[in-house]
């Protein structure tokens, strides 16, 4: 079976396995898992910030974000696609007590300008706007990255407002190898960061939330109140080095099997628009003599899984577990339909 459903469907690679097998462990409760220590400490210092807080899931650590960056009432500011908004069970509002401004970017990313003109001015009748998120890269944009001049330009407006910037950086390595960046240069610009590492990386679970030390110190209380306290969680954090370790540079093999894979849908004639493939992710339009539910049943037949994101486009998610040969077999399969 080749699945395209999302790049979280990996699994441990032999060398990833073997570490995880290998691990020293203790209770993280305690602080005393050298594995999970390690993991954050290495995440931090790729950052160039202060210290790390190892989570079950990249929801937890946005949410734990959200939730000491904000106090009740205040208001969150993001693009209307952000995964915050979209996929995480209304917890701005569950867990924060926070309401939402929602920005029609593009394609999941928002600028300077926009930010501003979401800011509330200082009246008892409206919300406090205490917090930027921005999403790198964006899910529902088709994997879409943001330049660096426009972060710094959206940092430089936080900065003139008092308002805190959050990443969600489920997919950041992507960006980073897909516009040559590093992650200190985002370090430098957030006041915090949270990565995925059982995404494109290949780990099984995993997300690390990055900040000022005193910052994570209150998250680490937030992770317990929200039941993320773990105790031999060396198991997984190990696939987490091993994945920053070794699976970084490689994510670029994956934009290029998502390239070709885009080229193939081009050649259709079901196939309409197609967003720009910058990444692993490819949302395309499916139209005139098939739909999107009849085409991932075509090619289910054919042993490929992707998902139908709506009634009209379908998503495909390139990782590392899809080999050459398998970008090969679905580009026939595509081009044979």
């Amino acid at each position: 079976m080749i699945d395209f459903r999302s790049d979280t469907v990996t699994r441990p690679s032999p060398g990833m396995a073997d570490a995880m097998a290998r691990a020293p462990l203790g209770d993280d409760v305690f602080g005393e898992d050298p594995s999970v220590n390690q993991l954050e400490k290495l995440a931090a210092t790729m950052f160039g910030m202060e210290a790390g807080l190892f989570c079950p899931s990249g929801t937890m650590t946005n949410q734990i974000a959200i939730k000491v960056h904000t106090q009740p009432g205040d208001e969150v500011i993001c693009d209307k696609l952000s995964h915050i908004y979209q996929y995480e069970g209304g917890g701005i509002a569950f867990n924060s007590g926070c309401s939402v401004r929602l920005i029609e970017g593009d394609r999941g990313r928002i600028n300077a300008e926009q930010v501003k003109a979401s800011i509330n001015p200082d009246d008892v009748h409206k919300a406090v706007s205490t917090l930027v998120s921005l999403e790198n890269t964006a899910n529902r944009g088709g994997g879409s990255c943001y330049d660096m001049t426009d972060i710094q330009q959206i940092k430089e407006v936080c900065l003139q407002n008092n308002l805190k910037l959050h990443l969600d950086g489920a997919r950041l390595f992507n960006a980073l190898v897909a516009k040559d960046e590093t992650a200190k240069q985002h370090g430098a610009i957030f006041n915090t960061i949270s990565i995925c590492l059982s995404k494109g990386l290949g780990a099984p679970v995993g997300s690390v939330l990055l900040g000022p030390a005193d910052f994570i110190k209150k998250a680490r209380r937030v992770r317990k109140v929200f039941g993320g306290g773990m105790r031999q969680a060396g198991v997984i954090a190990a696939a987490g080095i091993y994945a920053l370790e070794n699976n970084i540079n490689r994510l670029a093999e994956d934009h290029t099997h998502a390239k070709a894979i885009a080229k193939a849908l081009q050649e259709k004639d079901f196939t309409g628009e197609i967003l720009p493939v910058e990444t692993n992710i490819i949302i395309f339009e499916v139209k005139g003599r098939l739909t999107p539910k009849q085409f991932t049943e075509k090619m289910k037949e054919k042993d490929i899984l992707m998902f139908a994101i709506s009634a009209t486009h379908v998503r495909m998610v390139v990782h590392l577990d899809i080999s050459p040969a398998m970008v090969d077999q679905t580009i026939a399969a595509i081009r044979a339909l």
